[in-house]
């Protein structure tokens, strides 16, 4: 889906809350106008104890948000390293670092792939006066998942936001022809070397 976006052609989103895709259903509806809306989202996020809204998230002037800020409050001139990430795998890489006791890694998700938030990115990473490392993290293959769609993207936010020459790196399962191990145990060791990875522990 992502090869096929240009020109603000479709929506491309993985919503990580109930609140989340409630207020992405409905903008899609209330909106003055029609794109394709796709959206990506594991049946395991169902019953997952962290994807769940109060009922305030959805009422008032809440509305669907592009990018979603870390579930830890931490400085913005504390950050040394921040993990960017779609989908699930923000749940994982939140409880690791948090077990871990890391005071200086913000974990932030990216909600909508397409039209990529690129300014809104900008504006975040520009508070970050002492970010060293900015990581992509996907649980998917690097041949597949958003990787190559996000790269060149994040790279022209950094730049915007006066962190020229810093690009991100990535974290995540290496190229694979096939899209699942096919092994529960190899999956969750690569899952756990990803989360490793994509932290610095």
């Amino acid at each position: 889906f992502l090869q096929l976006c240009a020109g603000d052609n479709m929506i491309v989103c993985q919503p990580t809350s109930s609140a989340q895709l409630f207020h992405l259903l409905r903008r899609q509806m209330l909106r003055s106008f029609r794109k394709p809306l796709v959206i990506m989202s594991p049946k395991s996020l169902l019953r997952h104890p962290l994807a769940k809204s109060a009922k305030a998230d959805f009422l008032g002037d809440r509305q669907f948000r592009r990018i979603v800020s870390d579930t830890k409050v931490i400085a913005d001139d504390k950050v040394k390293r921040l993990v960017l990430c779609s989908g699930k795998v923000a749940y994982d890489l939140i409880e690791a670092r948090d077990a871990a006791g890391i005071e200086d890694v913000s974990i932030v998700r990216i909600e909508q792939l397409f039209p990529f938030p690129g300014d809104p990115l900008s504006v975040r990473l520009q508070r970050m006066t002492n970010l060293k490392e900015v990581v992509w993290c996907q649980e998917e293959p690097r041949n597949n998942g958003a990787w190559f769609f996000v790269n060149e993207r994040i790279e022209e936010s950094l730049t915007a936001a006066g962190h020229a020459g810093m690009r991100p790196s990535y974290a995540g399962r290496d190229a694979a022809a096939s899209p699942a191990t096919g092994l529960a145990s190899r999956h969750k060791a690569q899952q756990e070397a990803l989360v490793a990875q994509a932290l610095g522990l």
